[in-house]
């Protein structure tokens, strides 16, 4: 089988959710079903970027992995887009055996079996913000595939107090899903720097207004790999 790759690239750090600073390589698929309205990874979601998605084989896939990280068994995770289109559950099964670890972060808009052989699922579904619906249902099957995963987790990305309603109430419906929240970065064009100052503005308006509500089940992290390289691709 075919896998359309957008890029490649490590090792560096997991620069949010339940794995922030864990060293990784990160295999991103090219694909989406959603066309998120502050979307940072375009070039894995627009077909217009289609031609620069490169086919891999599985094989092809964990080569690649093996060489970046010197045959050093560490974390692989699965982006996009929306990783959840494809099969990779041959470049897991090949990891795996060699000892690497899996993740991946997915919307939760189509479940996999290979969900279930994960060591994390990262499930972030999208607020209204964004401009999609969620389709709870649909969610509710990825719950059910990654039941096998070593641990399922929900990261929502907050932009204003719609947001930060709308994560509360997905919360509440699956209060056994560990939960991250971040805020959302609103300069996402590569070829432009970030605001560090704007984005730490962001995060205590977010951190300030969980504690005044004394809601205590997030745990609020910043894009930790937004501070350290802005937009740029492929870190």
């Amino acid at each position: 089988m075919t896998l359309r790759i957008v890029e490649i690239f490590g090792p560096t750090i997991q620069g949010e959710g339940a794995l922030i600073g864990e060293p990784t390589v990160f295999v991103r698929a090219g694909g989406c079903d959603y066309r998120c309205s502050w979307c940072d990874s375009l070039h894995a979601v627009d077909s217009a970027y289609r031609d620069t998605w490169k086919p891999m084989s599985a094989e092809q896939v964990f080569a690649q992995v093996e060489e970046l990280s010197g045959g050093q068994p560490l974390t692989i995770s699965i982006s996009g887009g929306n990783p959840a289109i494809q099969d990779f559950a041959a470049v897991i099964a090949m990891g795996k055996a060699k000892g690497y670890r899996f993740a991946c972060e997915t919307q939760g808009s189509i479940s996999r079996p290979w969900f279930g052989d994960l060591d994390t699922l990262v499930l972030s579904p999208k607020p209204p913000s964004s401009g999609e619906t969620v389709d709870w249902d649909a969610f509710d099957a990825c719950v059910q595939a990654g039941q096998g995963a070593g641990q399922t987790v929900m990261k929502i990305v907050i932009f204003d107090d719609v947001d930060y309603a709308w994560a509360k109430d997905a919360h509440a419906r699956h209060p056994d899903l560990p939960l991250y929240l971040q805020p959302g970065n609103p300069d996402v064009d590569p070829d432009l720097p970030v605001d560090p100052q704007a984005l730490a503005d962001r995060l205590l308006w977010l951190t300030e207004t969980t504690m005044a509500d004394r809601w205590f089940a997030p745990r609020i992290l910043p894009q930790l790999h937004v501070l350290i390289w802005g937009n740029k691709r492929g870190v």
